[in-house]
Formats: C-alpha cells, structure tokens, sequence
C-alpha cells in the first residue's frame, strides 16, 4: 500500500505550529520558530499516518515555484500573493525535499501531482484539499473522513464541472458568476456524461453574458490533473478539452 501525501498542507501546519510570539515589553512583540519544533510535527502527522494505515510507503509531494495555471488564468491565486506565510516554510519544505524524499516537478502543483500518481500507479491520496475530489481515486481527509474512500470517474468529473461552476475564491478563480453549490448542483442534475455537463456549464455561462472560451478558462485552472493530462516526455501538461460527444 502507498499513501501518496500532499505534503504543502503538512508543511503549512508544522511550520505555523512552530510559531512563538514574545512580548518583550515596552510594547515590542517578536515572532519567533524553531525548524526542529516545525520537523517534530511533521513527523508526528507521517506517525499518525503510519499507526492507521500500518507499514506503508508514504511519498510526499510539493508545489513547485512556478505554476503553469498563471499562464492560462495571470490572476490565479495573485489574491494569496501578499499573504504572510509562516516563518519556516521554505526551511520545511528543504527539509521535507531532502530528509524524507518529497518530489516537486516544474510548473506542478502538488494538487497535479498526487493526480498525476494516483491515476498512473494508483495509491490513496492523502490531503484536506477538497480540490481532490476531481480525481478517480481512492481518496483521505484525515481532517473528515473515518477511512479511505472511493471517487468514481463519474463523480470526479461531476466535482470538475462543479468547481468550474462555483469557481475557488482560495486560488482566485471566479467560476460562473451568480453560481453558488446549490445552483451548480441544479445546473448538472440529470446530466450522465461529461459532455452534457459541459453543456450545461456553457448554457449557464451564456445566461450570464460570457462564452464558451470563458468557461473553457475556468475549467482548466479548476482541472487538477490526471495521468492523461500530463506529457512526461516534455514535463508539460496537457490543457483541458471538452467533449464532442
């Protein structure tokens, strides 16, 4: 068994534990973080993974500096861009790179990734990223779920089309405007393929005075990506595209 890990929530939680404020007095308060309190908890969550699960492989993965989303979409996750980030998160995530084997690749998030993996060699996803959902795998949320469970083609696909209705307000993508869950949902009842979703996305984006290139966007920064969305020879991925039939 493999848990393929989405080490950027680890890393983001150890590192934000690891913070101290100190008041000195007079009005002075310093923030302050010990690399080695950061790595301890990290380690105690690959623990809490290995006394559930047993003796398994756990592979980590990382977001790399570069993201090919902001090719398609500039303005993705910009809203995060001057956001204060914990203080040991670099040093964290070196660590995590060299001391217990975390991979990244150019231009992928650790979101395409852990999709990438799971649908080429299998293995269960470990994250709390709801984005997840849009994968067919066997998935965990130690946040929310008792045990694994199982997200069928159809229903990663529906999540898709869902996300590309609702959009991301966390990665800076609007989705359709006006669309909130309850009203996706009511878009995508009754559709029972990708390519009748897809246009029931459309027709919701064209009530909206916008056009089919305009949702295309949104689907494919709302895509995470799957091992036929990836051309490894040429570590580029391969944009989304719609159905025909």
């Amino acid at each position: 068994m493999r848990l393929l890990l989405d080490a950027d929530i680890v890393a983001f939680k150890a590192a934000s534990s690891a913070e101290q404020p100190v008041y000195w007095g007079d009005g002075l308060w310093t923030l302050h973080s010990y690399e080695s309190d950061a790595q301890a908890s990290a380690n105690a969550y690959l623990d809490r993974l290995r006394d559930k699960f047993g003796d398994v492989e756990i592979k980590l993965f990382l977001t790399d500096k570069l993201n090919w989303r902001k090719d398609v979409l500039p303005t993705y996750k910009s809203n995060r861009k001057d956001v204060r980030k914990p203080l040991v998160l670099p040093a964290i995530k070196s660590w995590m790179m060299q001391e217990l084997g975390a991979t990244s690749a150019p231009q992928l998030e650790a979101d395409d990734l852990l999709g990438i993996e799971a649908t080429r060699s299998g293995g269960i996803i470990v994250s709390e990223d709801k984005d997840l959902q849009t994968i067919p795998c066997t998935l965990y949320n130690p946040a929310k779920d008792t045990d694994p469970r199982e997200i069928t083609e159809f229903e990663a696909d529906y999540n898709h089309m869902f996300q590309t209705l609702t959009g991301d307000s966390t990665d800076g993508y609007a989705g359709c405007p006006t669309v909130g869950p309850k009203k996706a949902e009511g878009i995508l009842k009754g559709c029972t393929t990708v390519a009748q979703m897809w246009q029931a996305v459309v027709t919701a984006f064209e009530k909206q005075n916008l056009n089919e290139f305009q949702a295309l966007v949104q689907a494919r920064v709302a895509r995470i990506c799957r091992d036929s969305d990836y051309n490894r020879k040429y570590q580029q991925v391969i944009l989304w595209e719609p159905p025909t039939t």
